[in-house]
């Protein structure tokens, strides 16, 4: 069996930043496990609403998360108070991680920024979402793969993609895997820019995992 890499750690360095933009060798651990309550609050809140991906920046004491969405008017709100109240919260997790382990107990300065997302069928980590949500509603999943597929392709500057399912799908007794894929999807060019996501379907018969692969092109 082969090992593989995340196509999104291969090129970090290369074409891709990191996710979150920091460094601390005195409370890396500390700030590691900020990073990632924060993400996982912000997963569970908004589960299947869009969401993309969440960047952290910090820069001495200041921390700024970078919220990337399909539909930024879910989280800011009228006017402005589902922001407002989406900052207190984070704000009250960071504030009860440095209580509980006793660091960073001076001031600090947190910012919250939406980012929306144009063309939420060339992000992967969206149409995952989707297809998560059409297997649980129990939509035929070959039905579910095709139309996705042919929604991506039918993007500008989409020159490629692939979808990879595995699970007892369509309520088979024995787990497989199914793939489909259209145009090309280049895994070991580093130079080529691949959106890849991953999630879980929680169906009747169990989970299916959710894999999305879209080509958009060299990045020189």
């Amino acid at each position: 069996m082969g090992n593989k890499i995340h196509p999104t750690n291969f090129r970090i360095g290369a074409i891709f930043n990191w996710k979150s933009r920091w460094l601390s060798k005195k409370f890396y651990r500390y700030f590691l496990e900020e990073d990632l309550r924060i993400r996982e609050f912000l997963g569970v809140l908004y589960n299947r609403s869009g969401l993309g991906e969440v960047e952290i920046e910090r820069s001495g004491d200041s921390i700024t998360v970078i919220v990337n969405t399909a539909k930024p008017g879910l989280i800011i709100g009228r006017g402005g108070t589902g922001l407002t109240d989406l900052k207190k919260k984070i704000e009250a997790i960071i504030k009860k991680l440095r209580e509980k382990s006793h660091y960073g107990e001076g001031k600090w300065e947190f910012k919250l920024a939406v980012n929306e997302i144009k063309n939420s069928e060339t992000e992967a980590k969206i149409v995952a979402q989707n297809i998560a949500s059409d297997l649980e509603r129990r939509i035929p999943f070959r039905r579910t793969i095709k139309s996705a597929l042919e929604r991506m392709m039918a993007q500008k500057g989409v020159l490629g993609a692939r979808i990879a399912l595995a699970g007892r799908l369509d309520g088979s007794e024995m787990a497989r895997r199914e793939w489909l894929s259209k145009g090309k999807v280049p895994l070991q060019t580093i130079r080529a820019n691949i959106n890849y996501a991953q999630e879980e379907a929680l169906t009747v018969y169990g989970k299916i995992g959710i894999k999305v692969w879209i080509y958009k092109g060299e990045i020189f």
